[in-house]
Order: structure tokens, then C-alpha cells, then sequence
């Protein structure tokens, strides 16, 4: 009897010690995630839209961090320049169609690749990131922190916005 009674005293002790000694799992606030924001400047000079979208994605995301949670912001800001100057492969310059709809019976517009790029080429990125974004309400308000610039000058220098190769 005494032996079972120490016995047990044993293994209780033994699984609080183990308890004691588990690691804990530790959440980021959203105050210790914006700590951690800057700003990143992409050039998009003659590269592939799609490789370029995924990697601002990322970025505004905060994925290529190792602080990220899925659900507070700790994204950075985007700067990307040249915007007119975006390439797509293949054939998709002659077929690509930007669709919206107008909210009117038969108001669906289309607007091919060749004209968007004349008439607004920030819009074309702006809708690839958005695209390869979750569709909630964290990520509208990290597709804000994205500014796309036609030239190759911007007005974010008080940012100090790290140049990435994307």
C-alpha cells in the first residue's frame, strides 16, 4: 500500500514537471507587429507581373517575416515604380480582359490589357496583388500601405523605403 502510494506520488510529480517544463505557445499582439513595419520599393522595370504581384503580396502580407500571424497586420509598406512598364508572357498582351460590372442590367465592361496599360497601368498591379490577397477585411486595409508610381521618381524618400529585387 505504501509502495502504490509513492509510487503515485511519483508519477504526479513527474507530470507536473513536465507540465511545468512544456514551452509555451506565444501570440504577437498587434502593437509588437506594427513595431516591426517598414517600407520596401520594388522596381517593376521589364518584370513578369504575375512573379512580381506574388512577391508584393508577400510583402504586404508580412509572410517573409518570421513574426507573421495570419491574423494581425505585420506587413510592410510597398512602393512600386515603373508600373508602365510591366511585361506579361505568352500571348496574354493580345487576350487578357479586365472585367467589372457596373451594377446595371447588361453593365459588364470589358477592357483589354493593351488599352488598361495605356490608360491606367498602377490598375493592372493593383489588381494582380489584390487577386493573390485573402479577401478580408485585414487585407483591404494592408492593400492601402500599396503606393504604384508610373515614373521611376517617388515621394516616399521620408519612408526610407528599402530597394528589394524581386
Amino acid at each position: 500500500m505504501i509502495v502504490a502510494q509513492t509510487n503515485l506520488k511519483l508519477w504526479l510529480q513527474s507530470n507536473m514537471d513536465r507540465r511545468r517544463n512544456k514551452q509555451k505557445t506565444t501570440l504577437l499582439t498587434s502593437e509588437e507587429g506594427q513595431k516591426e513595419q517598414k517600407w520596401l520599393h520594388f522596381d517593376a522595370d521589364g518584370k513578369v507581373l504575375g512573379r512580381l504581384a506574388s512577391e508584393i503580396a508577400k510583402a504586404l502580407r508580412g509572410k517573409h517575416k518570421a513574426i507573421f500571424t495570419p491574423h494581425i497586420d505585420t506587413g510592410d509598406g510597398v512602393v512600386v515604380t515603373n508600373a508602365d512598364k510591366i511585361v506579361v508572357t505568352g500571348s496574354k498582351e493580345f487576350r487578357k480582359v479586365y472585367r467589372h460590372y457596373t451594377g446595371y442590367v447588361g453593365g459588364l465592361r470589358e477592357t483589354p490589357y493593351s488599352v488598361m496599360k495605356q490608360r491606367k497601368p498602377t490598375e493592372i498591379i493593383r489588381l494582380a496583388v489584390k487577386g493573390m490577397m485573402p479577401k478580408t477585411k485585414l487585407s483591404r486595409k494592408q492593400l492601402k500601405r500599396l503606393r504604384i508610381i508610373v515614373g521611376d521618381k517617388h515621394e516616399h524618400q521620408a519612408q526610407q523605403p528599402i530597394s528589394v529585387e524581386a
